[in-house]
């Protein structure tokens, strides 16, 4: 909350329309045809919505956060529109982006894998929590540099991958108490990031750590 004058006001973390966009969107555009139900979930440093169904044919992630919509359930989109729930198609994305520019905060994570299509918010560093800033150009140096860039889910995960290089991402899922699709996150997340590799196949092969183990 913020002082302003006598009176206290309201200042929320993440901004709310783009918050209510990300839930409209996740009802308006799943595929009812998949038994799986919408996952909102929110971490130390982000909120994270899930819904089943992947991309519609001719939709990509770029095209839409350039403005491009293609609605699955048109009658749920047309009276979301007509209610002010969202906004007019294809303007909701690059508004979200807009506004989460203008909190200081990274852009918006857009992931379309395995069935599912989700959505991650990242969060601003609060109270010591370490915010983890979303990255393609992560380098070996720089986790050198910075031991404290690891979160503890990544260490977890490491750790893991160390000791037991063999394990597939259901057996790293199991020994963590975590879903699978949490799994699947870090992982990939620190395979772009230059952190690991999969050497081999997803059953037969082999996980490999690029940076030097005594920074995590």
């Amino acid at each position: 909350m913020q002082i302003q004058g006598v009176y206290g006001q309201d200042v929320y973390e993440l901004p709310v329309d783009s918050v209510r966009e990300i839930i409209a969107n996740s009802v308006a555009h799943r595929s009812y045809l998949e038994p799986g139900n919408i996952q909102v979930a929110l971490f130390d440093d982000r909120l994270e919505v899930t819904s089943p169904g992947m991309l519609l044919n001719g939709v990509s992630i770029k095209k839409m956060m350039e403005g491009y919509s293609k609605p699955r359930n048109r009658a749920i989109a047309s009276a979301f529109a007509y209610m002010k729930i969202i906004e007019k198609w294809g303007s909701g994305i690059p508004r979200m982006i807009r506004e989460c520019r203008e909190y200081n905060l990274p852009e918006p994570q857009f992931i379309d894998f395995d069935g599912d299509f989700r959505v991650n918010m990242y969060r601003q560093a609060s109270n010591g929590v370490e915010h983890i800033k979303k990255t393609t150009q992560t380098t070996q140096t720089s986790y050198g540099s910075k031991r404290n860039s690891f979160s503890n889910e990544d260490k977890a995960v490491l750790v893991l991958v160390r000791n037991q290089p063999t394990m597939t991402q259901k057996e790293l899922a199991m020994e963590l108490g975590w879903t699978v699709d949490r799994v699947k996150y870090y992982l990939n997340k620190m395979k772009k990031q230059q952190i690991i590799r999969r050497a081999g196949s997803s059953h037969n092969g082999h996980w490999e750590i690029l940076v030097e183990e005594n920074i995590f």
